[in-house]
């Protein structure tokens, strides 16, 4: 039988990479910013009472700044005037940054198939996790959130990081309706 590494290593040691590392701290530290447009923002103010409970995972500060937020919950139906002050609050976030859309308005438009409505938060800033429904559960954003913490635990750093998500925003934004 082979001795592996762990037998020779006093206890009490732990062995892992800098990714490793800083996923798990990047997992267990996101900030909210809340974008709440239509009726998915009262499911997402649901998610942070007592009965839900958001902060148990580390998300109770939630603000309207976003320099200090790094994921951006768009909740409800973007409007063809809220766009730009979408991407520019986005573009006000600082990197590492996640967005999820919630709701079948904010991930495709939902039934509001005209002019005044974007057709989805994929055309004006990059998806990370797209929540169905009209209007999503709480407990459905809250499995969002654990299903985006593992994306970013295993998210890698440095230039390749930076040239995937240039890749992803490019081709998100060259997406035809």
């Amino acid at each position: 039988m082979p001795v592996g590494l762990e037998e020779h290593l006093p206890a009490g040691f732990l062995l892992t990479t800098v990714e490793r590392a800083a996923g798990y701290a990047r997992s267990r530290s996101l900030w909210p910013a809340t974008f709440g447009l239509a009726c998915c923002a009262f499911e997402l103010m649901q998610s942070g009472s007592p009965r839900h409970d958001l902060a148990r995972f580390g998300m109770e500060k939630t603000g309207a700044t976003p320099r200090q937020a790094d994921l951006m919950v768009v909740a409800g139906r973007v409007s063809q005037k809220m766009a730009p002050v979408m991407r520019q609050i986005y573009d006000q976030m600082p990197n590492p940054k996640w967005v999820i859309a919630m709701g079948a308005c904010a991930s495709s438009g939902g039934m509001f198939n005209n002019y005044a409505i974007v057709q989805g938060a994929d055309h004006i800033v990059p998806v990370d996790i797209y929540l169905p429904g009209c209007p999503p559960r709480p407990e459905m954003l809250i499995d969002a959130i654990l299903k985006l913490r593992d994306q970013i635990r295993q998210a890698r750093l440095g230039v390749n990081r930076d040239r995937e998500i240039t890749e992803r925003e490019r081709a998100a934004l060259r997406r035809t309706p």
